[in-house]
């Protein structure tokens, strides 16, 4: 019973559930890559691999990120309960937890390829350093969308060892994906954040701006999932069920936009998690699903 508690406390201070936002993303990656690749089989042993570098890579950003914030954790109202704020696990054990993660990372990178090792330490860079960011500047939640990024560029890099427009253009799908919901998200600190000198474009531009910019983000991000549509029609000849997938994602990601206002913010969970999580799912699922049918 206490093993259970422990994982379970573990596994809600790193949102194991929302691991769910990046991953589909890597799936895509790597079909793309099987299908550029002259042995389009199934290969295994390179997708678990992956599998385990977006866990540990994630579960070592976001305990980086709750041990860097826990004496701001501990300010905020919304936080304070939190596993260190709240004395459940210790910062110690934290620390920890963000070594064997990003350790397991860099060997899990070094299975797959020489290349994907090298860059693994500059991952890990760019994930970890999300949690300074909002210290100094309100794009915080443009590098937090860089560091989600990575899962489909990483992924086609561990079956192919080189770079390609599409995964690159997946890339920027989800930097302005998750820029663009983290934006909503952060409207519910923005009275903490300001009182506090935190940076975020909510804290910097109010509530209406950052709504706004919000849309302006994702407005971005649905051109460039559409235009990974035309680039994956052109060459792989994919069609309806692709098709649905991407327009069932443009849809709920307007979607989040619909049930929230500036005079509304009750639903950012919703958005947030809810929304966005299902989006990513049925993208990745139809259009995988269109490779093989």
């Amino acid at each position: 019973m206490k093993l259970f508690k422990t994982i379970q406390s573990y596994l809600s201070l790193v949102k194991f559930s929302h691991s769910i936002f990046a991953l589909p993303f890597a799936l895509i990656g790597f079909v793309v890559a099987l299908h550029h690749s002259s042995a389009p089989s199934l290969q295994w042993d390179k997708l678990v691999f992956i599998i385990i570098c977006m866990i540990t890579a994630r579960n070592a950003a976001m305990a980086f990120n709750r041990w860097v914030d826990r004496f701001i954790d501990s300010k905020n109202q919304r936080t304070k309960n939190r596993e260190i704020p709240s004395g459940i696990i210790s910062p110690k054990a934290v620390l920890a937890f963000i070594v064997i993660n990003s350790i397991a990372f860099i060997i899990s990178a070094w299975f797959i390829n020489l290349l994907c090792f090298y860059l693994a330490p500059i991952a890990l860079f760019i994930v970890l350093g999300y949690s300074y960011t909002k210290r100094f500047s309100w794009w915080c939640h443009v590098f937090l969308g860089l560091g989600l990024s990575l899962a489909p560029v990483g992924a086609y890099l561990a079956v192919t060892s080189s770079f390609d427009l599409l995964p690159l253009m997946y890339g920027i799908a989800v930097v302005s994906w998750v820029a663009g919901f983290d934006v909503l998200y952060a409207l519910q600190d923005i009275e903490f954040d300001q009182k506090e000198k935190l940076y975020s474009i909510p804290s910097r531009f109010g509530i209406q701006k950052s709504l706004w910019i919000s849309i302006w983000f994702h407005i971005i991000c649905a051109a460039a999932i559409l235009t990974c549509s035309y680039l994956l029609h052109n060459e792989f000849g994919l069609n309806y069920f692709m098709g649905a997938g991407t327009i069932s994602f443009l849809i709920l990601l307007f979607y989040q936009h619909y049930i929230i206002s500036e005079n509304n913010l009750n639903r950012i969970n919703l958005a947030f998690f809810t929304t966005n999580g299902i989006a990513s799912i049925i993208l990745a699922g139809f259009t995988i699903l269109d490779f093989y049918i």
